[in-house]
């Protein structure tokens, strides 16, 4: 396992973001990191009545923002806009809407940005986005943008907003290599991107590997590991599977032992995310990004563990 990179190293007694909303463009900067929550569009009026119970509930986290993802194909965007509304204007947490190239034209996305701006929402995660289900290969929209580049790009055309992108430990599944992703990578934050959000990763080694790599490339934005506590086997499997993350054969051993026992997985989950998450502060991770799966008691424990709570 390759040594650690130290950058900067984060004092776990005191780890709390101090509550103020900020831009993606102004966090990281301290010698605190900061923690963000990603969170899904529920299906259902009930689905999304119990997200924002999680919400209240996470909100003593403090939290420096909450992301609402969208749908493959953009098929959930009129509901995330809605959720992000709701998350700045009602529950009042920082909010960074997720945006998409993929099966929406540039008035669509151009729309999408007023309405946040509307909204008092200035932060956005650029991505391509996921075709449709039974789409092996991303189609772009006849009247639309092609790439995540040309999203941050749009973006950043108005100054109000900051801008995120995917970074990916264990290379972009459609990257012809580690160094073509790295490319890629820089051309997003050169069209204006300010800070790089991680693909899940199980296994510390493959972040620090890609972190070395994106700084010989020259880019010097802030990277923020992204952190899934495994709450299930099949979850975890599911999700691997889709976004193309190993589950490295230690963990697989482990897993194993729980088939059948969610709850046995769950804590193991816990177990695992704040070994990872401690080694990553310890080397100077300027934030953690956890893949909440809309739940609050792996986030909750893990934080308690590195003592981030209040």
């Amino acid at each position: 396992m390759p040594s650690p990179p130290r950058i900067v190293k984060g004092n776990l007694n005191n780890l709390c973001h101090n509550g103020n909303p900020m831009r993606l463009d102004q966090l990281y900067r301290g010698s605190s990191p900061d923690i963000s929550i990603e969170l899904f569009p529920p299906k259902t009026p009930e689905g999304v009545e119990a997200l924002f119970q999680t919400v209240e509930s996470l909100k003593r986290l403090t939290p420096a923002f909450f992301s609402m993802t969208y749908g493959a194909a953009g098929s959930t965007r009129d509901t995330t806009l809605a959720l992000c509304d709701r998350l700045k204007n009602q529950a009042v947490v920082e909010t960074t809407c997720h945006l998409t190239v993929v099966g929406q034209s540039k008035a669509d996305v151009r729309e999408n940005l007023a309405r946040l701006k509307t909204m008092g929402i200035a932060n956005v995660l650029a991505l391509r986005g996921d075709p449709p289900a039974g789409v092996s290969a991303f189609r772009p929209h006849p009247d639309g943008f092609h790439t995540s580049v040309e999203l941050v790009r749009e973006a950043r055309r108005d100054p109000w907003f900051a801008v995120a992108v995917s970074g990916f430990p264990e290379v972009h599944q459609e990257a012809k290599d580690r160094a073509a992703d790295i490319a890629y990578l820089k051309d997003k934050v050169d069209a204006g991107a300010c800070v790089i959000l991680t693909q899940l990763f199980f296994d510390n080694a493959y972040f620090f590997e890609f972190l070395e790599h994106v700084r010989r490339a020259g880019i010097t934005v802030p990277v923020v590991p992204g952190i899934l506590p495994i709450l299930t086997v099949a979850q975890v499997r599911r999700f691997t599977a889709l976004c193309g993350s190993t589950i490295p054969p230690a963990v697989a051993r482990e897993l194993a032992k729980y088939e059948q026992d969610d709850d046995g997985a769950g804590r193991y989950g816990i177990e695992l995310a704040a070994r990872q998450c401690e080694e990553l502060l310890k080397a100077g991770a300027p934030g953690l990004h956890f893949y909440a799966l809309n739940r609050t008691r792996s986030v909750e424990t893990v934080l308690q563990h590195l003592r981030l709570v209040r």
